[in-house]
Formats: structure tokens, sequence, C-alpha cells
């Protein structure tokens, strides 16, 4: 049987990892690890290049793999450098021929296992032809890649007019304008409204634009998802509420992720409702 691998990792780097966390802010992790210490840096991409979300995976992999050659020597230099991570850095096997070998074995993050490592990670790759190629993958770290590298104006341009995989990568853009013209696709649908609102989005101006939209607060859930948001405009969330079942009620009544305001307005219309 093989043997399991234990890492422990930091608040900043679970917040990323954590059982639950959407494909969306995995990837958002990949986008801001650079932002992070260069050992939760690390530590993070290598936890996310063994997702089982094919494209957290593959932006991960991409992300080790563009790693400066000084951001892993001072890895390295650090002193609590961990050798599974070592192992997954291909700029580091390809200069350091005495780099650890990658564990074969399931990896446990904080009791949460991530999957099974790949074999020797340094070793030599198999024929092109033998391996499958993922199309989907490649065209989205393809657009990914352009997006970093777009200024604001083509940015807000693509988000007006892209498909999925742009709007995906644009609507997490750190600029607003951005961002936001991503909700005013024409071909963007409630399915990923409603994604993006579940996913605990930090952005006001999507939520405002949501808010706005007639069509999509039709939707029952949108609503719903909308309350539990804590950037949902308190007047708004407290509208939604009055539309809901007895049984959501119930729910928002006793939830711990709402505030106050939002979960005794919620007790009360069930109380009026149970009269």
């Amino acid at each position: 049987m093989a043997e399991k691998f234990k890492l422990t990792i930091s608040p900043a780097v679970a917040a990323y990892v954590r059982p639950g966390t959407s494909p969306e802010a995995k990837l958002a992790g990949c986008a801001t690890a650079e932002n992070l210490t260069t050992t939760d840096r690390l530590m993070l991409l290598f936890c996310l290049s063994k997702d089982s979300e094919p494209t957290v995976r593959a932006t991960a992999l991409s992300c080790l793999s563009d790693l400066p050659t000084e951001v892993i020597k001072e890895y390295m230099d650090c002193g609590n450098h961990n050798p599974l991570v070592l192992a997954a850095l291909p700029t580091l096997c390809q200069y350091h021929p005495e780099a650890p070998k990658a564990a074969e074995g399931p990896i446990t993050v904080n009791g949460d296992e991530l999957g099974a490592a790949p074999h020797d990670a340094c070793q030599e790759a198999e024929p092109e032809e033998d391996e499958p190629i993922n199309e989907e993958e490649e065209q989205f770290l393809s657009k990914y890649k352009t997006a970093q590298l777009m200024g604001i104006g083509e940015k807000i341009k693509m988000a007006l007019s892209g498909d999925k995989e742009w709007r995906s990568i644009l609507v997490k853009d750190a600029n607003k304008l951005v961002s936001g013209s991503v909700i005013k696709n024409p071909r963007i649908t409630e399915a990923e409204i409603l994604t993006l609102v579940k996913s605990g989005i930090q952005n006001d101006e999507i939520m405002r634009l949501i808010c706005a939209n007639k069509e999509w607060i039709k939707s029952y859930k949108i609503r719903r998802a909308l309350i539990e948001n804590n950037r949902t405009p308190v007047q708004n969330a407290m509208r939604y509420l009055g539309t809901m079942g007895e049984k959501d009620l119930a729910q928002l009544a006793k939830s711990k992720n709402i505030g106050s305001v939002i979960s005794t307005l919620a007790k009360r219309l069930l109380l009026n409702k149970k009269k």
C-alpha cells in the first residue's frame, strides 16, 4: 500500500483549498498566490496542482512552471521548505539533478486527501503522442495567460463579448470596470450568476448590477443566494426575504453566516407565516 504524505498548511493557504471551496475561488488563489509569502505561495500552488478540477490543476501547474528562478532559490534557502513541493517544481528539476523525487501515494492536507501525487516529477517525459491532450484545459490556459497581457480597454471589450471561459477569468479582475462588464455580457447565464453569488464574491459593484437585473431576480435560487451573501445591500436582502418559503425562512433564521438584521427579520416573517 502506498504511503500517505501529510502536509500542514497555513490559514492563508487553507482559505483556498479547504473542502467546499469553489473552482472559481481556487483559480483566484492561483492568480493571487504571488501576493503571499514565498512559502505559502509555493504550498498553495502545489496543493492546487493536485486538485480534482482539471482547470484548477492545469492553472496551478502553469503557475509553478512560470515561477522565477529567484523565487525557487528563496524557497530552498528559507530552511522550512517541503521536499514534496520542491519535487513538483519543473525549474528545480531542470537545474538541480539532485532535487528530491515526488512522493508516490495520497497526499493529505490538514486531514483532507488531495489525491495521489504523480510519479517521479523529474523523470523524463513520455513521448507526446502517448499523452492525451485536454484541449479545453489548453484553451483556458491560453486565455488566462493572454488576459494577463491585455490592457484595461481590451479586457472590457472581451468581458462584454467573450465566451464563458473569458467571463470566468475576467469576472475576477481587480479592476471593477472589467469585472462589472462581465455582468453586462448578454451571453452570461443565470447559472453563472448563481454560481458567482454563491462563491461569496466580494465585489460590491457586481452585486449591485445583479440586484438591478429584474430578470435574474425572478429566480428564487438567485434571490436565496443573494440573501446569504453578505455583500448584498441590506435593503435588497430584506426585500428578497419576504419572498422566501417557510422552510428557507427557518434555515435563514438559524443561520450564523448572515447578518443579525437579516436573521432577525427571517424569524419575524416565519412567526407571521405560522399565525
